[in-house]
């Protein structure tokens, strides 16, 4: 492999790790410039080799909200399981079939969550308690197995639905959304390593620098969201929410 397709790789994981810290997303970066530098490569090795790096960027940028924001523990570990398992199958799933005819959809649900995150100006700026312990358990469970199966079948944009999810669904303010979404994230893109490493689909030699670059991203976007706040995570959201719109947009329109 060129080294200067290595080199491209690392500065996109870099800025992935950076966006997916503050709200998700980052796969939206990292992903597209992979398949474009690596277009003889199969999608599913692709896809598989890009979980090593999320997995880096996630953990560091998770490590960072430890320290500074309170976890919900019991809520977490039962969505990371539900995750992990649902990534599982999502990850063996796209060994399969293609995931294309996902993207019309996505279309419209982008654009319903951009439309809503404007006009709602207070939205994710403070904590909600809107429903009892088994209410929330129940959403969080089921949250977990729609985004777990999302991110081993498709991958891009994860996080920023899960944001979403632990803000719209759970009550969450943006920051606690964003430091909680990092570990059931994390327990995602575990269960799809576990899966295309049983496969024999990663490629190690672009995985491992990517990660490394993908992990300093993820420290310093993690960092810069803790100091800013809910209003910069939000304005934040919002511009991860519209480039993937732009993003599906292409894909569905023009190509």
């Amino acid at each position: 492999m060129e080294t200067y397709i290595i080199v491209l790789l690392c500065i996109a994981a870099f800025f992935a790790g950076f966006v997916d810290a503050i709200v998700g997303g980052g796969g939206l970066i990292q992903t597209p410039v992979a398949l474009i530098l690596l277009p003889n490569y199969a999608v599913a090795s692709i896809i598989g080799s890009l979980k090593i790096p999320a997995f880096s960027g996630t953990s560091f940028a998770a490590y960072q909200y430890l320290k500074k924001v309170r976890m919900n523990w019991k809520l977490l570990f039962v969505m990371a399981v539900v995750a992990f398992c649902a990534a599982f199958l999502g990850s063996n799933l796209l060994t399969l079939v293609h995931n294309d005819f996902m993207k019309p959809l996505l279309l419209v649900v982008l654009t319903l969550i951009a439309i809503y995150t404007f006009t709602k100006k207070d939205f994710g700026q403070h904590k909600i308690k809107n429903s009892t312990a088994n209410k929330q358990l129940m959403f969080a469970v089921l949250l977990s197995i729609c985004l777990g199966f999302y991110d081993g079948f498709i991958g891009p944009g994860t996080g920023s639905f899960l944001v979403l999810g632990f803000v719209s669904i759970l009550g969450f303010d943006f920051l606690h959304a964003s430091a909680n979404a990092k570990m059931v994230n994390l327990a995602t893109n575990f269960g799809s390593i576990c899966l295309f490493v049983l496969k024999g689909k990663i490629i190690w030699a672009i995985a491992i620098p990517m990660a490394l670059c993908n992990a300093f991203g993820g420290w310093v976007g993690a960092k810069l969201a803790i100091k800013k706040g809910n209003g910069f995570i939000r304005i934040f959201f919002l511009i991860v929410v519209i480039g993937t719109l732009i993003r599906f947009g292409y894909d569905v329109f023009f190509k």
